[in-house]
């Protein structure tokens, strides 16, 4: 499925809600600049929300291959999109992963694919952590793993407490990181060159 050119049941239903909801903020939904509105928006909820006909196990059993390296693999520096639960507003920043393989090792760039499908949805950051882990956890059975997520929280700078610098910081891990060497050992690794988001 192409979330850009394909769309889930429910895009026309959603349409009229949101051009409902345009008329209940106090706007003119027949407006010109008004008028396709609730479409577009519609479309844009969907993109934003592909994650929940997508299977993100599916996406590391399709590129699993065996092989004996067993020392750490880290991806990090993953940018991601999501949308809070709370306030349907963005939240965004970078995801890193670490695993240490026991036989198997996935494809890199699949990786990033489960930080996606789990991003795509409404979501809380401390959930989405757990997600992954769990999700790279049980379908590769490696020897641990373990998810950093720093992000920022449009909730937290366009309304509330209005704290635009704030980044939130979640991690999870399992295995292997439950010894603290082996997690300061990532840690490390994501100091010396990660970039700030």
């Amino acid at each position: 499925m192409n979330p850009e050119t394909e769309f889930r049941d429910g895009l026309e239903q959603l349409a009229v809600h949101y051009k409902d909801i345009i008329g209940l903020l106090g706007e003119d939904p027949q407006r010109e600049g008004l008028q396709k509105t609730p479409m577009r928006v519609a479309k844009a909820m969907q993109i934003l929300t592909r994650g929940y006909s997508q299977d993100a196990h599916k996406v590391l059993t399709d590129a699993l291959f065996e092989e004996k390296y067993n020392q750490m693999v880290i991806v990090k520096d993953i940018d991601f999109f999501s949308l809070c639960e709370h306030h349907m507003l963005p939240f965004y920043g970078k995801v890193h992963v670490a695993y240490i393989p026991n036989g198997h090792i996935t494809g890199l760039s699949k990786i990033a694919r489960v930080v996606d499908i789990y991003s795509h949805r409404l979501q809380v950051q401390e959930r989405m952590t757990q997600q992954i882990k769990d999700c790279i956890q049980q379908t590769l059975h490696p020897m641990g793993t373990m998810v950093v997520i720093e992000a920022k929280h449009m909730c937290m700078q366009m309304r509330g407490v209005e704290k635009q610098n704030s980044i939130t910081t979640t991690s999870d891990f399992c295995g292997a990181f439950n010894q603290a060497k082996t997690r300061e050992e990532f840690m490390n690794l994501l100091r010396g060159e990660s970039k700030r988001i």
